[in-house]
């Protein structure tokens, strides 16, 4: 296979991956704006299930292309989620501002193994520049919510949407990107 055609082969899987990060946490930010906020149980397996998704994600997305042990930014990925996971349900039996801290540390985190993978990524599917600038700006969320978990205002799962709706929107930029990228890059064979 040449490397012009592995391109536009990963660029499928990252197309469909992209626009799948997207719906669901489009769809996640739905649920917690509108019903989660006024119900408690549904907003705590809610925030248990946001970083248990981005662990499965990586590791599907990582099997797609050579495994977790050829791709170490999202095997660091995948193993701080499922800690996170774990952590924000125990940390749901102490406070909002614990899960918020919880949620902080695994933004920080994620979001710098979230950069490299891009990085990797952009030498070999290119187009990975709204990646990169998600991993940085999770990872300033991140502080932020560590910041915010010290402070006495009352937090909920709509302090988190903000964080979520970021996610989804550059998942969509990424997804909008290889398409078109892709387009173009036919348009001239088209022409021959």
């Amino acid at each position: 296979m040449s490397g012009q055609n592995r391109a536009r082969s990963s660029n499928g899987w990252l197309k469909y991956y992209y626009y799948l990060r997207f719906a669901v946490s489009a769809a996640w930010v739905a649920v917690a704006a509108a019903v989660a906020k006024d119900v408690p149980p549904l907003a705590a397996v809610m925030l248990i299930a946001y970083p248990a998704w981005d662990a499965l994600a990586n590791y599907v997305d990582a099997q797609r292309t050579g495994g977790l042990s050829r791709n170490k930014s999202q095997l660091l990925n995948f193993v701080v989620s499922i800690v996170a996971t774990i952590a924000v349900a125990i940390a749901l039996g102490h406070s909002m501002n614990a899960v918020l801290a919880v949620y902080g540390v695994w933004a920080v985190v994620s979001g710098v193994f979230q950069l490299l993978t891009a990085v990797r990524r952009w030498k070999t599917n290119g187009a990975q520049w709204a990646m990169i600038l998600s991993g940085a700006q999770s990872a300033l969320a991140g502080l932020f919510f560590v910041k915010m978990a010290g402070g006495t205002e009352a937090i909920g799962i709509v302090n988190v949407a903000p964080y979520a709706a970021f996610g989804a929107f550059y998942f969509l930029v990424s997804a909008v990107w290889l398409s078109v990228s892709d387009v173009l890059r036919k348009s001239p064979q088209a022409a021959n």
